[in-house]
């Protein structure tokens, strides 16, 4: 392909398919399934007291939790799909009135199976809603801006986790039941997205100078798109270790605080922020920084692992979080670049199932660990050994490549 076929990074930032309004609100939208993941964690034990008669309850609370994870990761393929069938705005739309609907539905039911159900369906909405959100990003924006919006979404992403928390502990001190009202900003968000989105068009990006014109359409890469999404996976259990874990860890520390607990979480959050900040500053391809950002997350696991004292574990958290805010836009962004206007809903649909799947395995990797080693120190410490593992069988991939892209480098222009 001519080199003057595709304009620079620079002219693609320049002039992108559509403004920042949109795309604060697709951020907003991208909050509101990590809103369904922990906005409950804190009156999880009194759902439990309400339901003690309830066979089988002690699995059954947990799952209100964890469900609509595990419904978004099963779902989120086929949710692709139809996104790239009946389209991402209408589609976003519909999911976010449902969310809505099936969130605040445990405001009014009183039977807990009833309420494990709304749950399911709830995921089925977020499947939706994230797949829908990511690929518009993809589809209004092009080069670096596109890279900066995709780290900005794991911002946001993170901040929200601790926010929604926060929100729930405190809305759990009036009752269970008054976290779920919460659910209820789906339907604020609906009709302005509605207004405020414009339609993609498949010409958008041609435009943008991301596909020549008269360029054949590429088949989708189902091997590529596979390996990288068996790669999302265990970037995602990387990922959700430390802000699932970190409780644990210190309790067996012998920290019991909830103010010192609040700040450490506090503390690591940020450093995922930092991490997606960097990421916005990086000039390389995300293939070639892999090996790097998963040996980062190794050295944090493994100080984790063998720390003794709180500064010692919240230096380790650090490191694993930098890494982890560097690792999830790097994944988004290469899964992305892989995919052509018409099947981004497809290819996106399986990049968040898979993100999703990584989610709901966090915690039964590390518990597995924990039952074969003896202590969960020891099973983030074994975490540490295979991301670093993993870090050393990208590095080949990652000087091919380099190689390839050498080889096939087209020539300057006189």
């Amino acid at each position: 392909m001519p080199v003057s076929a595709a304009p620079t990074v620079s002219e693609r930032d320049d002039h992108p398919v559509v403004g920042s309004l949109p795309a604060a609100l697709l951020m907003a939208g991208s909050c509101l399934p990590i809103l369904g993941a922990v906005l409950l964690a804190p009156v999880l034990p009194r759902m439990q007291d309400h339901f003690e008669g309830v066979p089988g309850n002690a699995a059954l609370v947990p799952l209100v939790l964890t469900v609509p994870a595990l419904s978004l990761a099963l779902l989120a393929p086929f949710a692709g799909v139809i996104v790239d069938r009946l389209g991402r705005k209408r589609l976003l739309v519909v999911a976010a009135i449902l969310y809505t609907l099936f969130g605040t539905v445990p405001l009014w039911l009183d039977s807990l199976h009833g309420i494990v159900v709304s749950r399911v369906l709830l995921g089925i909405a977020e499947a939706a809603i994230m797949t829908c959100c990511t690929t518009l990003i993809g589809d209004y924006y092009t080069g670096k801006l596109r890279d900066r919006y995709f780290a900005l979404q794991t911002m946001c992403a993170s901040a929200s986790a601790t926010v929604f928390f926060v929100f729930g502990g405190v809305l759990g001190a009036v009752s269970w039941r008054a976290p779920f009202w919460l659910y209820a900003v789906g339907l604020l968000l609906a009709p302005v997205m509605a207004r405020v989105l414009p339609a993609p068009a498949p010409g958008a990006e041609r435009v943008a100078g991301e596909e020549p014109a008269g360029a054949e359409r590429r088949p989708f890469p189902v091997r590529r798109m596979a390996g990288l999404c068996l790669l999302t996976v265990f970037g995602a259990v990387v990922f959700y270790a430390v802000p699932v874990e970190m409780s644990y860890l210190l309790d067996d520390l012998g920290v019991d605080s909830t103010g010192v607990i609040g700040a450490v979480t506090a503390i690591a959050s940020a450093a995922t922020v930092v991490g997606s900040l960097v990421f916005t500053r990086l000039t390389d391809r995300p293939r070639r920084r892999l090996p790097g950002l998963f040996l980062l997350c190794a050295a944090g696991f493994l100080v984790m692992g063998t720390a003794d004292s709180l500064p010692l574990l919240i230096v380790g958290a650090v490191l694993n979080c930098v890494g982890t805010g560097l690792l999830l836009p790097s994944l988004l962004t290469l899964a992305m670049s892989r995919l052509d206007f018409a099947d981004r809903g497809r290819g996106t649909g399986l990049w968040t199932a898979a993100f999703f799947l990584g989610e709901f395995l966090c915690p039964l990797v590390l518990l597995g660990g924990q039952e074969f080693l003896g202590d969960l120190a020891s099973a983030v410490g074994l975490l540490g050994l295979v991301t670093l593992l993993v870090s050393a069988a990208l590095l080949p991939f990652t000087r091919r490549t380099t190689q390839r892209e050498l080889h096939h480098r087209a020539p300057e222009q006189p």
